[in-house]
């Protein structure tokens, strides 16, 4: 375990999933550089050269080591560097984090970020997958301050875009999925993982993220509605 040599982070202002691996960093406490693109102009060679595969961000710079996909990110700075654990130290809690981390990635993001961008009848058929699964992950909540307990963890890493990133696209789009009274759990969760004093040099200033979201908002219900078709 060691915190040397020195740590870059690729990131975009904006990207949820950039922050997964910022996140990581500071609930570990490792000093890192921070490498913002511009990826609505273009990708760097930088990027490129060290995520050739998927060309995304974030990209965590370990010395000579290239790692990317931030949930895999997260896992990598967990057992490379000292600092408290992001996942549970017990296998059977472990493998729950994974799974609900997978749940998130894999089940609930399609839908909860469908229903905020599409209109119609589309909108209420992604509305309602979305309300079905955020009722499962707010019941994983029950008598915790965070998912992983009494700190933020992996999990809680992987949930991130349900907190700064929510109320930004819920303003910006007029559609709201997730509140207090349906979710008070994730809601207080939300308050108080943008709160957290490790994770405070992280959290993108509302302002700023919610000018991004305007500005490029008629980008992104472009996207999703050339996703739509593909489906069709």
């Amino acid at each position: 375990m060691s915190s040397s040599p020195a740590v870059k982070l690729i990131a975009f202002f904006g990207s949820p999933y950039a922050h997964r691996a910022e996140a990581a960093l500071c609930l570990k406490g490792v000093p890192y550089e921070l490498l913002l693109e511009d990826l609505l102009v273009t990708k760097s060679e930088l990027l490129l050269q060290h995520n050739p595969v998927h060309k995304k961000v974030p990209v965590l710079l370990h010395g000579d080591r290239a790692i990317c996909e931030s949930l895999v990110v997260a896992e990598y700075i967990d057992e490379a560097f000292d600092g408290p654990p992001l996942l549970p130290t017990d296998p059977f809690d472990r493998a729950m984090a994974r799974f609900w981390a997978d749940f998130i990635e894999n089940k609930l993001t399609k839908p909860f970020f469908m229903a905020h961008w599409v209109e119609g009848e589309a909108r209420e058929n992604f509305e309602q997958e979305g309300l079905e699964l955020l009722a499962l992950l707010e019941a994983q909540l029950k008598g915790k301050r965070f998912f992983g307990g009494d700190r933020p963890g992996y999990l809680d890493v992987a949930a991130s875009m349900l907190g700064p990133w929510r109320s930004v696209v819920e303003e910006v789009t007029g559609v709201t999925l997730v509140n207090d009274e349906g979710h008070p759990a994730l809601c207080q969760w939300a308050r108080d993982y943008s709160s957290f004093e490790a994770l405070k040099p992280c959290i993108p200033d509302r302002e700023k993220l919610l000018a991004y979201f305007m500005k490029n908002k008629e980008m992104y219900k472009a996207g999703v509605k050339a996703m739509l078709e593909q489906l069709q």
